[in-house]
């Protein structure tokens, strides 16, 4: 099956953008008749068929809205990763990839006090992700969003649970929660995964007076990207069992 992405797609005749033109027609070989399917990334797949096959404007039109497969349906929950990105950009780009693989909602790279990269350019980020969402069949596309201020995100209204990872002592009476533990089946998270040098000592006494919940990933100490693909998995694993 080949999935090509497109945001603006809109039945029945569509021209594809220049990139994804190329890729059908000279990469893959396909030819006019040849069929294909298209994602808008908000959850509309079709099934097309292609009418004009031109490198540079291929003109595909769609048969028929395939129905709702398990593989395409949106996540039974809402997962919002908050992540300072790394030094090593390419290792915040593999965090993208494999979140997305995986299942989430939106990803927010944060702004800290140990962030040792503050300036963050979303279009390399944004085509890891589109790549991902079509080498893994999805038609739901996670939002990247723009980098953010920690402050601003803990202050920030968010209908749902909010957790912040660290390494430092628990300053709340409830302590340490493990994720998949805190975790409910179904309900909207939003996770809060420090850089490198981890949260600093005021950002986690401002996000506990927030009202995030202080959790623990495990014993094991974890790179940030690490940190970060584990929680996604946590919350897959947790809805997965629950709806299995």
């Amino acid at each position: 099956m080949q999935l090509f992405y497109d945001p603006d797609f809109v039945p029945p005749l569509h021209t594809l953008g220049e990139e994804e033109s190329r890729h059908c027609v000279r990469v893959l070989r396909l030819a006019e008749g040849d069929s294909l399917h298209l994602t808008d990334g908000r959850g509309t797949l079709y099934r097309c068929r292609i009418v004009s096959a031109d490198p540079r404007r291929c003109t595909v039109e769609a048969v028929e809205a395939v129905e709702t497969v398990h593989d395409f349906e949106p996540l039974p929950y809402r997962l919002v990763m908050g992540v300072a990105p790394t030094k090593n950009a390419d290792r915040f780009e593999w965090f993208l990839e494999k979140a997305t693989e995986v299942g989430v909602t939106a990803i927010v790279p944060l702004e800290t006090d140990h962030s040792e990269r503050r300036v963050f350019r979303p279009q390399r980020g944004e085509k890891v992700i589109t790549a991902a969402i079509k080498q893994s069949l999805k038609a739901f596309r996670p939002e990247l969003r723009p980098l953010a201020p920690l402050r601003e995100v803990l202050e920030a209204p968010f209908e749902g649970r909010r957790f912040i990872a660290h390494c430092d002592q628990a300053r709340s009476e409830a302590g340490k929660q493990y994720l998949p533990a805190a975790l409910h089946p179904g309900e909207a998270a939003l996770v809060l995964i420090g850089p490198e040098g981890d949260f600093s000592p005021r950002e986690i006494d401002a996000a506990i007076a927030c009202g995030f919940e202080e959790i623990t990933l495990g014993t094991q100490r974890l790179r940030t990207e690490t940190a970060a693909l584990t929680a996604v998995v946590m919350a897959s694993v947790v809805n997965t069992i629950h709806n299995s």
